[in-house]
């Protein structure tokens, strides 16, 4: 998941930090055991458990989403804070750190396979500008009307695409994540799902998937649409019904809507900053923009298809110029008026993602008080979030509802 701007979405949002990084301000306490990652190194401790009466739910005791904990916790990319994004390795600490939800980000390959990656563009993601054989693929591509130069999924099949690996995107932020870079391969959502499928049966209780289809648009453009692919994935491992442990998800309505009609597992709309335009939107000539779907109005009509939103953290509690939050808007309550679910993105560790008030200190990997930020932001009722920390966030909860 990213953060869109204008009518096309950044490359790299999450803006990182330059400079050197010194060693990361301790938060979380001792390290555990890698167990069933196979990860060498420390781990961040494992969130203690909650309470019986710390975590609720609207619907407890109903089947489907109804029945996750409010506020959920949502991995996202996994446990990206800590492992490479969009890795086994990731997604498995996610699950160990006790993630509710893991979510997964979906582009294709030229040989028509879903595989999971931020993005098509795999330059900063993937050791492919170390393999002399893929020189000549790195191009420059239109991709939702931004010209991004780089080397892009669908240009390589899934056998060329399984002879890279996975590397750390932010390293300036997260220099201790560098120590698993060439661990892991890029996966496939199949591999993903047999491997929830797998650590369900383990655990005794389902994993929660959140699966975003990316740039839906342009890769139908160029015959490699993504929504029919999806689907079939999903009845092939039984998620396709209404109450599935997943959720699916995009930036582009028109994606889950044509979800919807293919199969019943609960869509969600995320929504990019204010003032932008969906880029489904902006190729129909759709005059609307984010400031519009927060309607009322709007959020009963994407009820009538989704069964949540994903805005942007600033769409819930927005900042002022100097980066500090201001007041809530109504988007959560008006939302939930719609009967809508509330899961907004992303709340980090690291201080320059951080509103301004909860930044500790000027490190790029430095710790700021998170726990103060994630307070604010449960307190305006959302049902979930996305986190690259999970741990933290549990224990955010604990605190936020033990209060």
């Amino acid at each position: 998941m990213g953060i869109h701007t204008g009518t096309g979405e950044a490359r790299h949002p999450d803006r990182p930090a330059r400079g050197a990084a010194p060693a990361r301000r301790a938060l979380l306490g001792a390290a555990a055991t890698a167990g069933a990652i196979g990860a060498v190194g420390a781990l961040p401790a494992t969130a203690a458990p909650l309470p019986a009466k710390a975590v609720t739910a609207r619907g407890a005791g109903r089947p489907g989403a109804g029945a996750l904990p409010v506020p959920a916790v949502i991995g996202h990319r996994g446990a990206s804070g800590y492992r490479p994004e969009h890795t086994i390795g990731a997604y498995q600490l996610a699950l160990d750190l006790g993630a509710d939800i893991v979510e997964q980000d979906i582009v294709p390959t030229r040989d028509g396979h879903l595989v999971c990656r931020h993005e098509n563009d795999i330059s900063g993601t993937t050791d492919v500008a170390d393999h002399p054989r893929f020189a000549g693929r790195r191009t420059t591509r239109s991709i939702d009307g931004t010209r991004v130069t780089g080397w892009f999924t669908e240009d390589f099949t899934l056998a060329e695409l399984r002879t890279l690996r996975a590397k750390e995107r932010i390293p300036a932020n997260r220099p201790h994540n560098t120590l698993h870079d060439g661990r892991w391969p890029v996966p496939t959502l199949e591999e993903v799902l047999r491997w929830a499928d797998r650590a369900g049966r383990e655990r005794g209780a389902p994993v929660w998937l959140h699966i975003e289809t990316k740039h839906p648009t342009y890769f139908r453009g160029i015959g490699l649409a993504l929504e029919e692919r999806l689907a079939r994935l999903l009845r092939r491992h039984g998620r396709h019904r209404r109450d599935s442990p997943a959720f699916v998800q995009s930036f582009e309505p028109t994606s889950v809507q044509r979800l919807s009609r293919l199969v019943d597992t609960p869509g969600v709309v995320l929504l990019s900053a204010a003032g932008t335009r969906p880029w489904d939107f902006v190729t129909a000539g759709d005059p609307r923009t984010t400031d519009d779907l927060v309607r009322p109005a709007e959020l009963r009509r994407i009820a009538s298809y989704a069964r949540g939103i994903g805005p942007t953290l600033d769409l819930v509690i927005p900042k002022d110029a100097g980066g500090r939050l201001t007041e809530p808007t109504t988007l959560v309550a008006d939302a939930h008026r719609a009967g809508l679910v509330v899961h907004p993105y992303t709340l980090r560790n690291e201080n320059p993602f951080l509103p301004a008030e909860y930044r500790v200190g000027t490190e790029p990997d430095g710790y700021g008080d998170v726990f103060g930020a994630y307070r604010r932001y449960f307190a305006t009722g959302i049902d979930g979030i996305f986190t690259d920390h999970p741990d933290t966030a549990l224990l955010a909860r604990a605190d936020f509802l033990d209060r």
